[in-house]
């Protein structure tokens, strides 16, 4: 049998999953790849694709697994979307979908388009775009940092 997963996953918690299936796929064009439910219709796991990145979404499982909703909008990581089409297009279909823009899109040193938001329960997410080839020196001089590992 092939390998279908993704090598690194992240999971994310929500108080309503269902909803979160929805609104991410409204706001980032993420696609339902398998979706499991119990006897009642619950959630028991899910997951989305976007290209070729997988992201599972699931309940609050254990004290903790908590939506930032249920922890005062907290994060002890957010997740990172690396995208080839337009970010400012991309972050208008966000706002549209109900996001909140922390971060309006701006081109950063190293040669990316980003944008930062909060989905409808607290989870921040930053989209990137590369617009511009940058070597690891202009980069630096541009940002008066020492960067190692530059690939």
């Amino acid at each position: 049998m092939a390998d279908w997963r993704a090598p690194l996953m992240s999971a994310v918690c929500y108080q309503d999953p269902k909803a979160a299936l929805a609104w991410l796929e409204k706001a980032f064009g993420f696609e339902v790849s398998m979706l499991i439910e119990d006897a009642e219709g619950g959630l028991a796991h899910s997951e989305m694709r976007f290209g070729d990145a997988v992201v599972m979404i699931g309940n609050e499982w254990s004290a903790d697994h908590k939506s930032p909703k249920s922890i005062g909008g907290k994060n002890t990581q957010t997740v990172h979307i690396q995208i080839t089409t337009d970010v400012d297009a991309h972050c208008e279909r966000a706002r549209a979908a109900g996001a909140e823009i922390l971060m309006e899109p701006a081109t950063q040193f190293y040669g990316d388009r980003t944008y930062r938001c909060r989905d409808p329960e607290g989870h921040i997410w930053t989209v990137a775009q590369t617009v511009q080839a940058v070597t690891r020196e202009q980069a630096e001089e541009v940002s008066g940092l020492k960067i190692t590992g530059w690939v």
